[in-house]
């Protein structure tokens, strides 16, 4: 009987890494961790780890107990921690016989389509040979301009990019709940969401930072989470001190998918293997089905892969050409508004406004794009003919502002129905 196989990437936080109060590193976890994930590779499943950590392991080193403000030192510390981290991470993962290798990420470094084809390639031919491949944003280089924000975006990014089957987002609580379950007894777990515009929570059950050496938090857990699930990837949050649940939890999920479940019948199997001690507490998100999943590795590097330097406006007319099944590219006489500053083959974003009249503040952000003209260049031509750009600029690269292959929305745009 052939053997089920998943992509998994699983992200651990700093607190997973090391302790929030000495600054140690956590080995008993990290065993848990390396133990575990060496059992999912030799039961066939590939494996990519998105580690947080080099900072906290600087500070360390450097016996330091806060972090300093001054980005240089921050950097310093980094460069100092990333070595010591993966040279921990090779140690135990040689006591398994089991090939590790390192990846250091900017978003300069996937900003040209070819480089971030090139890292696909990288971790997929990595995996093929059996290698665990992990993945960090390159604190060393990074700066605010070029940072992902968190290792959960990071994490979210190389989940999409390998289009994997699972993301596990490792956390200090055990799943989602409803409020936060520190100062609410009530709060119920959240164990399923099928869609995350639905998912209904209190504000101050997504709070905080995580600890005082993290940058992420629930919030952050959630925003990887909506990227992921719109690209198809299944996002599973699980508390990070027991890291052998993962290997529970995935071995649950490969029983129900031999058994062909109705959505219906996994939800009172997980109920039920949770009731019965099976698998713990854990909250999963479903991915989009695979025939609404963004396919095109160049559409999810459009939305995900670049820093927007600005924004377009257009009206309703405009994006309805964009969005019909022979769509069209962006032309001038659709654009309403610029903003900010940009040069031309610069990622923007797109928004949208009902009519060429209304107020700019009451835009819909939905999607992005690469241009082929810069934010002076657009302001002078929007709402022209394409046949008029070259007496405007004295030349014309394109007559599109943006070509319909370098336009990219999400699965599921957001609607503008209520600007109408």
């Amino acid at each position: 009987m052939e053997q089920t196989s998943y992509i998994i990437v699983v992200k651990l936080g700093t607190s997973s890494i090391v302790d929030e109060q000495t600054m140690e590193p956590r080995l008993a976890n990290l065993s848990r961790i390396v133990e575990t994930l060496v059992k999912l590779r030799r039961q066939g499943h590939r494996i990519i780890i998105v580690s947080s950590g080099a900072i906290a392991i600087g500070m360390k080193t450097m016996g330091l107990s806060s972090k300093p403000a001054a980005l240089s030192e921050v950097q310093a510390l980094a460069s100092i921690g990333q070595s010591r981290l993966i040279g921990l991470f090779d140690t135990l993962f040689r006591q398994f016989d089991q090939r590790i290798a390192q990846i250091l990420f900017t978003r300069n470094d996937i900003s040209d389509f070819n480089q971030y084809k090139n890292a696909i390639n990288t971790l997929q031919q990595l995996m093929s040979m059996g290698v665990i491949p992990i993945v960090n944003e390159n604190d060393t280089l990074s700066v605010s301009e070029i940072k992902f924000g968190d290792n959960d975006t990071l994490s979210a990014i190389t989940a999409g990019m390998v289009h994997a089957d699972y993301l596990f987002l490792m956390t200090d609580v055990p799943c989602l709940y409803t409020d936060n379950p520190r100062s609410n007894p009530d709060a119920q777990a959240v164990l399923l969401v099928e869609k995350m515009e639905n998912l209904d929570i209190k504000s101050d059950s997504k709070a905080g930072a995580g600890s005082k050496v993290g940058t992420g938090g629930m919030t952050t857990k959630l925003i990887a989470a909506e990227l992921a699930t719109n690209v198809g990837v299944h996002t599973i949050i699980a508390l990070s001190t027991q890291p052998n649940y993962i290997l529970d939890i995935v071995n649950n999920i490969v029983e129900m998918d031999k058994l062909k479940l109705t959505m219906e019948e996994q939800t009172e199997f997980v109920d039920r293997a949770i009731k019965d001690g099976k698998i713990p507490l854990h909250t999963r998100f479903l991915g989009l089905p695979r025939q609404t999943k963004i396919i095109s590795d160049k559409r999810f590097w459009l939305l995900h892969g670049n820093k927007t330097k600005g924004a377009l406006i257009i009206d309703q007319g405009c994006f309805e050409a964009l969005t019909r099944k022979n769509r069209a590219g962006l032309l001038p006489v659709g654009i309403v508004g610029v903003e900010g500053s940009f040069h031309d083959s610069e990622s923007v974003s797109l928004k949208v406004v009902p009519t060429k009249d209304s107020d700019p503040s009451e835009a819909v952000l939905v999607g992005n794009c690469r241009v082929n003209y810069s934010s002076n260049e657009i302001e002078l031509i929007m709402g022209k003919h394409s046949h008029e750009i070259e007496s405007i600029l004295g030349f014309a690269d394109s007559e599109y502002v943006a070509h319909r292959d370098n336009i990219a929305f999400p699965p599921f745009a957001p609607s503008t129905d209520s600007l109408a």
